[in-house]
Order: C-alpha cells, then structure tokens, then sequence
C-alpha cells in the first residue's frame, strides 16, 4: 500500500474517531447536561478543588480564552463555584457545586467510559503505542498551523479584480 493510501485511511479512521466524540458528546448534553469538554473540565476540578483557571487549562491543553467559556457555561448553569483568591485577588479558584457532584463520577454512556473499556481491552504496549503515534500527530498538526501568510480575502480579490477590469494596477479605489 503506498504511503498515499496509507495517509488516506488513517485519516477516515480519525474522521471517525472525532464524528464518534461528537456524537457522544451531543448526548452527554441531552442526558447529563454537559458536554464531553465540560465534563471533562468538571472531573478534574473535582479532583483538584480550588484550582486556578490557569492550572486548569494547562491540565486540559486549552487555550485560557477556551477554558473560559467552558467555565462561564459551568457555573452560569450551576455545577461550580467561582472563588476568588486570598492570595491573588485578580485570579479565581474553582469548586464543585452539589449539582456538579453529581456529575463527578464514572457514568455509562460518557467518552470516558468508552475510553476506559478501551484500555480495559487493550495492551499495554499498544497503549503507549497510540499515545506515542497521536502526541507525534499533534506536534505536526500544531506545526502546521503556525501562522502563513493570509490567502486574500475574497473581497479583496474581487476589489482587484474590478480594479484590473477599470484599468488599475491592481488596487481597488475608494
């Protein structure tokens, strides 16, 4: 098989993977009220009472402006606390509430629990073969996604266009 093919077919079993977590992750919302991320950012909060947004998003390998949002939607519908920092008045720690207790856990029907039958059935060394594979996979992808140079907006493309068809050099006037 070349090495094409082989991209090729890598590449739907990912597809497959991601549909398959955000097909789960839809019904987590439907059946737990909360999604896949949120829970996930719930379970170690829970594991960590009183951490700091910052350790959380280095925890969970998000950007704090993701982070933030997951963490608004959390608290506005009640499954944590916002405290503020004796030490730091300008950051906040994070706490369970009651209702994000109940949440806290192992449950049937989560990414989790797909993912712990997974390891449950698998080896070891293909354990950390995947880990391996997935982490070297990631630093392409964020490799690949360092800043280029911008493709030109379509607007700015027909605004060239209009002003190649006036006789401009390529510029649109205003």
């Amino acid at each position: 098989m070349t090495q094409e093919n082989e991209s090729l077919r890598f590449m739907r079993t990912l597809w497959r993977l991601v549909h398959g977590l955000e097909v789960r992750s839809k019904w987590m919302e439907r059946n737990l009220g909360v999604t896949g991320p949120q829970r996930l950012a719930l379970r170690l909060i829970g594991r960590s009472p009183g951490i700091g947004a910052s350790e959380l998003a280095t925890s969970l390998d998000l950007h704090p402006s993701t982070l933030t949002g997951i963490l608004a939607r959390l608290e506005h519908r009640g499954y944590l606390l916002r405290e503020g920092d004796p030490e730091d008045r300008r950051r906040a720690r994070f706490r369970l509430t009651a209702r994000g207790k109940r949440i806290d856990g192992e449950k049937e029907g989560t990414v989790e629990a797909a993912v712990r039958r997974t390891l449950a059935r698998s080896r070891d060394r293909d354990i950390d073969g995947t880990k391996a594979l997935l982490a070297v996979l990631v630093e392409e992808l964020e490799r690949d996604a360092r800043p280029v140079s911008p493709a030109p907006s379509i607007s700015r493309r027909r605004g060239r266009a209009r002003a190649r068809a006036a006789g401009g050099a390529g510029r649109a006037s205003a």
